[in-house]
């Protein structure tokens, strides 16, 4: 089965080429993005308007902001659209940039059912309070270092989850040895100067409270409880925080924008370790033209 994946750090412009890409080859896009899986949380998750493109998106607003999704479901789906997608003799592109989504399709990971243990989470919430969050997060960095490396130190759902499934994968969820065969696959990677990735997540925020996040946020806290899930996330954590008064306007605005960088620089770390990504230069301005190389060469289109 064919499959292209689009992978790079937050901010670098993953969308608009993805959108050219599925509109020249006939394709369809599976989003790989944690938070964009979840309806209404739009604009801080710089979400795609899909009524505003003729091509079909897939793995978007399909779970409330108060419910979780493993990484497991994220893998049953999306291994079912690429198999629908090829069927159709259309092609599959995954796009995004959470590690974890994209590995289990491109190592095929295998977890047990939903990977959740209620008594294991009750133990490491209780190493939480006893121990402090950095014991728990030591623990990640021994047993799944790449996990660690993409995860906020103080985030504890994302630190507890990361350890279950380390805990539950029948397999390594940091190896990168056990490749999956399955699919005929071409893996890029796109990314560029880093001044200039972080002056575009910069604007990117800047753009994100223009359009009206903090209303986002004040509609989505009569929805949810704000101890889901999806309130972790950047963008709405650091919200939340200024709504409670626990910080400034300008202090909000300052930490999303530092919190989106340092997650970028993690996710260029994850990334860089594959040796499969073939690595292009968003500011490359025969970018598309090597693309439709890398496509020719690997599927003859």
């Amino acid at each position: 089965m064919n499959l292209i994946i689009l992978t790079g750090p937050t901010g670098v412009g993953k969308t608009e080429l993805s959108l050219k890409i599925a509109e020249k080859y006939n394709g369809e896009i599976i989003s790989a993005d944690s938070m964009q899986i979840y309806r209404k949380f739009d604009i801080g998750t710089a979400k795609i308007d899909c009524s505003k493109t003729d091509i079909v998106h897939h793995m978007i607003d399909i779970v409330d902001g108060d419910m979780e999704f493993s990484v497991y479901e994220f893998q049953q789906k999306a291994k079912t659209l690429i198999e629908d997608i090829n069927k159709r003799n259309k092609m599959p592109i995954l796009v995004g940039g959470t590690g974890l989504y994209i590995n289990s399709i491109v190592y095929n990971l295998t977890f047990q059912e939903s990977g959740k243990d209620d008594a294991y989470r009750e133990h490491l919430n209780q190493l939480a309070k006893e121990k402090g969050l950095d014991y728990l997060y030591a623990q990640l960095v021994e047993l799944d270092p790449n996990s660690a490396e993409l995860i906020d130190k103080n985030n504890s759902h994302r630190i507890i989850r990361a350890l279950e499934i380390a805990k539950n994968g029948k397999k390594d969820n940091s190896s990168f040895n056990t490749k999956n065969e399955e699919y005929n696959l071409l893996y890029l990677g796109l990314n560029m100067d880093r001044a200039k990735l972080y002056d575009n997540i910069n604007k990117r925020v800047d753009q994100m409270m223009y359009s009206g996040l903090l209303k986002e946020v004040n509609e989505l806290i009569k929805l949810y409880p704000e101890t889901s899930q999806s309130f972790k996330a950047i963008g709405y954590k650091e919200v939340l925080s200024y709504i409670k008064g626990e910080i400034t306007s300008e202090e909000m605005s300052e930490l999303i924008k530092k919190n989106s960088r340092h997650y970028a620089k993690r996710q260029l770390t994850w990334f860089k370790r594959d040796d499969r990504i073939v690595w292009l230069d968003r500011e490359d301005e025969d970018l598309f033209g090597k693309v439709e190389k890398l496509v020719g060469e690997k599927f003859g289109k």
